[in-house]
């Protein structure tokens, strides 16, 4: 049964899926969930572009001092080596609350568009679904950026790869929206809260406030996207990740 639920592509489609999946590994509603436990990798999945799933490519991702470190020690040079690491377990409706900084500089050969670029991708497909040379998952990206040093940058933007979203009762085709977030310069930490309901509403909140809304997630063919994997991106600029928890919601009515 689980298997006609899925996506060719590997992306959970269907809330009966996701009830089942992660009821046994989630506590109760409202509690926090620990994703990173702080010590190791142990419930996360790697996809690295151009390597199968599960191989750590030039130890890109790693635990340090009690953080997730995504860093580039190992690298010449890039080479659109794009990655993810993926949590264990799929999920529908939650808060997730990441809390990230970028520092360092960018690895020789990364684009200009990925300096100081993260994301946490929601509603994803699978490591293990995703092709050999496939750069992103099938997802919806909350997309983190750092400020320049000057001018404006905003943070927990949307980018939606293999996918699309409705704003405004209109589908949104347009693969990067800014939020109206504020920028965020220097190595600071930044805490980063999406509130998801299935494909009922997705909210980008930054310090309190809302800095993004939209529904009715979907891949491209307008299949709807009910809940998926979650994971953390390395795109060739170094960034910490220290909290990465998760709070179950009811699968209700949105408030």
């Amino acid at each position: 049964m689980i298997t006609n639920l899925i996506a060719k592509n590997g992306v959970a489609v269907a809330s009966l899926l996701f009830l089942f999946s992660f009821g046994h590994a989630a506590k109760k509603n409202g509690e926090w969930i620990q994703l990173f436990n702080g010590k190791d990798l142990s419930d996360w999945t790697i996809k690295i572009r151009g390597h199968e799933a599960g191989i750590n490519h030039n130890d890109t991702f790693s635990v340090k001092d009690g953080v997730v470190r995504v860093s580039y020690d190992k690298y010449e040079k890039f080479d659109e080596t794009f990655g993810h690491i993926f949590y264990k377990t799929p999920f529908s409706h939650y808060v997730i609350r990441v809390e990230y900084r970028f520092l360092g500089d960018q690895v020789a050969g990364g684009p200009g568009w990925a300096f100081r670029n993260s994301g946490v991708m929601i509603h994803g497909q699978t490591p293990e679904s995703m092709a050999k040379g496939q750069d992103f998952p099938n997802s919806i990206e909350v997309q983190l950026l750092g400020g320049k040093g000057e001018g404006k940058r905003t943070t927990a933007n949307l980018c939606t790869p293999g996918t699309d979203v409705v704003m405004n009762k209109k589908l949104l085709k347009r693969h990067c929206l800014s939020s109206k977030s504020k920028t965020y310069h220097g190595d600071q930490w930044v805490t980063v809260v999406i509130e998801v309901r299935g494909s009922k509403s997705i909210k980008h909140i930054v310090d309190g406030e809302t800095v993004l809304e939209y529904t009715k997630p979907q891949l491209d063919d307008g299949t709807l996207l009910e809940g998926g994997t979650i994971s953390l991106q390395s795109e060739s600029h170094p960034v910490e990740f220290r909290k990465v928890e998760l709070k179950k919601l009811p699968t209700g009515k949105p408030r």
